[in-house]
């Protein structure tokens, strides 16, 4: 049997949870006052993912930005979360961008797109 402490992120209250595995599965979490925390829980200690966030060159801007800000549609498994950030390096868009534009699709083979969070012109 294992445990693990965690501070759930699912809501404003971050609840200290323990998280009760068998074999890799998950038998109890208690701590939680929500049901949020139970799903975070749940999914942290079996599969975790992460939004990554990051910026891209932009090419042509009107107003002379040289990047635009960018994250992932959802969440990423956490292993992929380098390989994501290696995907961006080369990226450069053209302007104008707009808030939830498609800037790299399917951002390294995880089946998520990397939006702008950020009107550039």
């Amino acid at each position: 049997m294992e445990t693990v402490n965690l501070i759930c992120i699912g809501c404003p209250m971050g609840c200290p949870m323990t998280v009760t595995l068998e074999n890799g599965v998950v038998t109890s979490v208690v701590g939680n006052t929500c049901k949020r925390g139970d799903i975070y829980a749940r999914k942290e200690v079996t599969a975790p993912t992460r939004i990554v966030t990051s910026t891209v060159r932009i090419a042509n801007s009107r107003v002379g930005a040289v990047t635009v800000p960018c994250k992932t549609k959802t969440d990423v498994p956490k292993g992929k979360i380098f390989a994501v950030m290696q995907a961006l390096t080369g990226v450069t868009v053209p302007a104008p961008v707009k808030i939830g534009d498609v800037l790299v699709p399917n951002v390294a083979g995880t089946g998520v797109d990397v939006i702008a969070t950020k009107d550039v012109e």
